[in-house]
């Protein structure tokens, strides 16, 4: 970090601080909002399609920001986008004034759809701005961004939690909101502008979407994020219910959400480091998925384990899955954008956006199916159960992480054969070249023996 120049430190300061708020509004209501929910007559099923209504948005949304991201150019985008968000969480606030449950449940996913374009925008945006900025970094920035995501899960179900006891339902959503929306004046003012530098050749069949999701690692990379997203989702709609018995406040159930949230932020600035330097993305990724599934076999625990349901063993897992939720996001964003390059693709802005919308789009996929399913999972066979379809789900993408880095190794080795057969094309093509010159200067001079003698010799 020592070595970034001042252009790299606003832009990450500006981002990381906007992620901050933005992971604020985004986690505040996890708390309170169920039970809120539940007074108005809605179900579990209902208010965790509500959770699931925004990451489905921004599933489908992404993609084509990042489609067009050098055409629209990415601040407009960033900046868009995060008011849009904030605008929205105040809106979320004004909720319990509706009195029935088709009108509080309709107008839940009215806000959440926009305020989640208005996400997908900043997100795509922001990721696809430090892939650029960073491009030895890139690891380390995403890192450095996503700990301050981290931090915002940890502050947004605590602070949220206090202010509803304090003030209401109303309260968290307009006072965090207007924090959100001062950030957004702040990012549009202080962003360094970022040119839409996309080429021809960046914009041919190669960049697009279907034909990244056609390479075998970045599909496994997409299925460990979507398992990580979905158990996230998961105990977004579910640990609140799961944490009833314990007869816990909301102050206090805000801050089991935190746990999670704050070894996410601990521990993200590693896996980043680890990615870059030492680690390829794919060890870390199948080490952080096994490491979710140990977490989801005692956070209930499961049904067939001889133990009850008590706050330190709920502690202990959530702070487990923290860990190893941090290193599958950061892996699995670090290897993508080493990947497609490792394939081809041209290393530019419309690059960028592609695995930044891929990304986001496969993340919002997981943090859709995690509360939806999970809502009617939970109303189905319970909490225990439950998670044993999460962890099932961990231990199978383990498995093909485990048999595909067997076969094909790491990723390292593409990474170093790409840049072989890149430095080979180079030479053959100097050679080309140096050949045309020299028959040149036969045709012209009659003199090809002194030609040669002035040619540069390749190795």
């Amino acid at each position: 970090m020592s070595s970034y120049t001042r252009r790299q430190w606003i832009t990450l300061v500006v981002f990381s601080l906007a992620q901050f708020c933005n992971a604020v509004c985004v986690s505040l209501q996890a708390p309170f909002y169920p039970a809120e929910a539940e007074k108005k007559g809605a179900t579990a099923s209902q208010y965790g399609l509500v959770f699931g209504i925004f990451e489905l948005t921004v599933f489908l949304v992404s993609p084509i920001y990042g489609k067009f991201m050098s055409t629209w150019g990415p601040k407009f985008i960033n900046n868009a986008g995060i008011f849009t968000v904030s605008v929205m969480c105040i809106l979320f606030g004004f909720l319990d004034r509706m009195d029935t449950t088709s009108l509080f449940i309709g107008f839940s996913f009215a806000i959440r759809i926009v305020e989640a374009m208005g996400n997908a925008a900043f997100v795509t945006s922001a990721f696809s701005i430090i892939a650029k900025e960073f491009p030895k970094n890139v690891g380390a920035a995403f890192a450095t961004m996503e700990t301050f995501f981290g931090l915002g899960l940890i502050v947004g179900p605590t602070v949220g939690g206090a202010l509803y006891e304090l003030g209401g339902y109303t309260l968290p959503f307009v006072s965090l909101g207007s924090v959100l929306l001062g950030a957004a004046i702040m990012t549009s003012c202080l962003l360094p502008s970022t040119g839409a530098d996309a080429t021809p050749e960046s914009l041919d069949s190669r960049g697009q979407f279907s034909s990244a999701l056609r390479i075998p690692s970045i599909i496994l990379m997409c299925l460990a994020l979507l398992s990580s997203s979905i158990s996230i989702g998961f105990m977004q709609a579910t640990l609140e219910p799961h944490l009833r018995p314990l007869n816990l406040s909301p102050f206090k159930v805000g801050l089991m959400f935190v746990l999670s949230g704050s070894m996410y932020a601990l521990t993200a600035p590693c896996w980043g480091s680890l990615c870059d330097k030492l680690v390829p993305p794919r060890i870390i990724t199948t080490l952080g998925t096994v490491v979710v599934v140990i977490a989801f076999i005692f956070v209930g625990p499961m049904p067939f384990l001889p133990l009850e349901t008590t706050l330190p063993l709920c502690i202990g897992s959530l702070i487990v899955h923290g860990i190893g939720f941090g290193a599958v996001l950061v892996s699995t964003f670090s290897g993508c954008h080493r990947d497609v390059i490792a394939n081809g693709f041209p290393d530019d802005l419309h690059t960028y956006g592609l695995v930044s919308g891929i990304w986001t789009s496969t993340f919002a996929l997981g943090c859709f199916i995690g509360p939806s399913v999970g809502g009617v999972l939970l109303d189905l066979v319970g909490f225990k159960w439950a998670s044993v379809f999460v962890a099932g789900l961990h231990a199978l993408v383990a498995l093909s992480l485990g048999i595909f880095i067997c076969l094909k190794g790491s990723g390292n080795e593409m990474v170093r054969t790409s840049v072989h057969d890149s430095l080979s094309q180079t030479k053959d093509e100097l050679h080309g070249l140096l050949s045309h010159v020299d028959g040149e200067c036969d045709s012209t001079y009659g003199s090809a023996g002194s030609s040669q003698e002035n040619l540069p010799s390749i190795p």
